[in-house]
């Protein structure tokens, strides 16, 4: 191997992250229950971007550790709580979601986060729409 592949390599290795685009983005998200009259759109914030990679097909070379697929996720999350409009008093009218405070390139936890890559667009409303700024 030559000693500028080794520098390349290491390079990447150490300082892979400083070129991530890994961020909180606007987003909005439609909620809605059958039992209320409307759609509740709420603005809030995801972590979304591009995290590095490293490329398997060195794996003979490389450390296990060193091989990784991260993902762009929360590092730090806040809940807040929105009131859906329109619900009977049956019903509990209240929604609590996620709000991205930061975030970081590391593995999913599906804990709190989806980690699939292909996902059903479900992020529309059916009923009349309310906006909701928190």
């Amino acid at each position: 191997m030559s000693p500028f592949f080794v520098m390349s390599l290491l390079f990447g290795l150490i300082f892979g992250q400083t070129a991530s685009l890994c961020a909180p983005s606007e987003y909005t998200i439609h909620v809605e229950k059958q039992e209320c009259a409307y759609c509740l759109a709420i603005n809030t914030t995801i972590c979304a971007g591009f995290c590095m990679t490293r490329d398997s097909n060195g794996k003979k070379l490389l450390l296990k550790s060193a091989l990784s697929q991260n993902v762009c996720t929360y590092k730090e999350m806040l809940y807040r709580t929105a009131l859906i409009p329109g619900c009977p008093h049956h019903t509990i009218p209240y929604y609590s979601y996620p709000v991205a405070v930061s975030c970081k390139c590391g593995k999913c936890n599906t804990d709190y986060s989806d980690c699939v890559r292909e996902r059903v667009r479900t992020n529309y409303c059916t009923k009349p729409q309310k906006l909701c700024n928190l």
